[in-house]
């Protein structure tokens, strides 16, 4: 019973920690953009709030890379793997450009161009103890891949709670690797995911690693973070 007790009272505490994540928001001149992605607390009120239901919960699972892209029964962004996740403040993912777009729109915000969003991962704007101000490096970590949640690095092997990842270039988390993010580009019916994921290495989170993708797809490999004009 006191096992019981003390598991009760932990996933209590972290309810409450939860509940009181605010996703800042980096200001980098005309723009600002959120410090980490977009999560699954995030999501979850905006979705109740506006009685929204998600393709992946509409259509029963999202997907995920096999032999070829499968479909996976109950995987949602409130359920990533088909179960409940460790932790609300992972990101939200099997989320689709439209609805990221859809929900930045509803905070006042806007999907990040990609010119805005590399800006933000690769080039020091602020004061900084840890960048050069000014200075354009080849990954969101510094001029090296590293503390980055990517095969061969931090190397989890599924993307985890935002706030648990250090931070990278201008104060931003989580700007490569963890989940491809979703940016405004887009080639017909594709729009372009940038960062990279946990499943790749270090090398998918330069810029010249983003991929277009088709603008209706949703992943568990895939999130977003928003963009607002100041």
């Amino acid at each position: 019973m006191k096992i019981l007790f003390f598991i009760f009272q932990f996933f209590i505490l972290i309810n409450f920690s939860a509940y009181g994540f605010v996703n800042e928001k980096i200001s980098l001149g005309s723009f600002s953009i959120h410090k980490y992605e977009v999560t699954i607390l995030n999501f979850e009120q905006y979705a109740t709030k506006n009685k929204i239901l998600t393709d992946a919960e509409k259509t029963g699972g999202g997907y995920e890379w096999g032999a070829g892209w499968v479909k996976r029964p109950n995987w949602n962004y409130k359920t990533p793997y088909g179960k409940k996740p460790d932790s609300l403040l992972e990101p939200a993912v099997h989320i689709s450009r439209f609805e990221a777009e859809n929900y930045c729109k509803s905070i006042n915000g806007r999907l990040p161009t990609f010119n805005e969003w590399s800006l933000a991962a690769y080039n020091q704007k602020l004061d900084s103890s840890l960048f050069n101000k000014g200075k354009t490096y080849a990954f969101p970590s510094g001029d090296e891949g590293r503390d980055m949640n990517s095969q061969g690095l931090l190397d989890y092997n599924k993307h985890i709670d935002v706030t648990l990842l250090p931070e990278g270039i201008n104060g931003l988390v989580a700007m490569g690797g963890n989940v491809w993010e979703w940016v405004e580009d887009q080639k017909g019916k594709n729009s372009l995911t940038a960062g990279g994921s946990w499943w790749y290495g270090k090398e998918k989170t330069r810029k010249e690693g983003a991929q277009y993708k088709p603008s209706d797809f949703y992943a568990i490999y895939v999130g977003f973070r928003c963009a607002f004009d100041n």
